[in-house]
């Protein structure tokens, strides 16, 4: 489990199979502290499990589902990445609940200045945008962002001046493409909401048993 407020920009030093198996390497300092084998470290927002590590870098695996859910097959050695350790019973709670989970890709549509801040507009399948609501919370490349505005295919954020200095979105161009995670709130509604439709649980039905009293909003 993460908070979406990134810890340290590290960068990619190595990507590619190796044997049977497809790793990256990458140089950070921060994440490095107190770093032991098997501890989760998430990339761009994906939780990935340290499997090496020395004083200046480290390694993780990436799954065939990893690389075909998420932006990071296509890094590059020196591309830079977001970098948070994964949350403790004292860390602050600054963000919100991220699993390092991707749900699926955006495409970066456009950048707008508006004075020492930065529009960022962003299109994503439709079916991942009835996910993501006015003010509600979304991890974009791994950062806890509030979004802003939404439509059919799209939604836009906006960074403050200090954010921008912190992750790796400003540095990226249009046309790229960021690993998104929706609030995992939503997922639930709609999963229990499914269920009790497809068990024909309606407010009439739940009102004639007694479970919702007749006029209650």
């Amino acid at each position: 489990m993460f908070t979406g407020l990134v810890e340290e920009i590290g960068a990619v030093s190595a990507i590619g199979r190796r044997g049977d198996h497809f790793d990256m390497r990458i140089t950070a300092q921060a994440v490095l502290e107190g770093v032991r084998l098997g501890d989760s470290i998430a990339v761009n927002g994906v939780c990935l499990t340290v499997t090496e590590f020395d004083a200046e870098s480290f390694s993780v695996g990436l799954a065939p589902e990893t690389l075909a859910r998420t932006n990071l097959g296509a890094l590059t050695p020196d591309c830079p990445v977001n970098l948070e350790r994964s949350v403790t019973p004292t860390t602050r709670m600054g963000g919100h609940f991220v699993q390092g989970h991707v749900d699926g890709t955006g495409t970066i549509t456009a950048f707008r200045p508006d004075r020492d801040a930065l529009w960022v507009t962003i299109s994503v399948d439709a079916g991942l945008a009835r996910y993501i609501v006015t003010k509600g919370y979304i991890a974009i490349d791994g950062t806890s962002l509030t979004v802003v505005d939404v439509g059919a295919d799209w939604f836009n954020v906006t960074l403050i001046n200090y954010t921008q200095e912190k992750i790796i979105i400003p540095r990226k161009n249009v046309g790229d493409l960021v690993n998104l995670e929706v609030d995992i709130l939503a997922k639930y509604v709609e999963r229990l909401a499914g269920e009790r439709s497809a068990a024909g649980v309606t407010a009439e039905t739940l009102t004639s048993a007694g479970f919702i009293k007749e006029g209650a909003n």
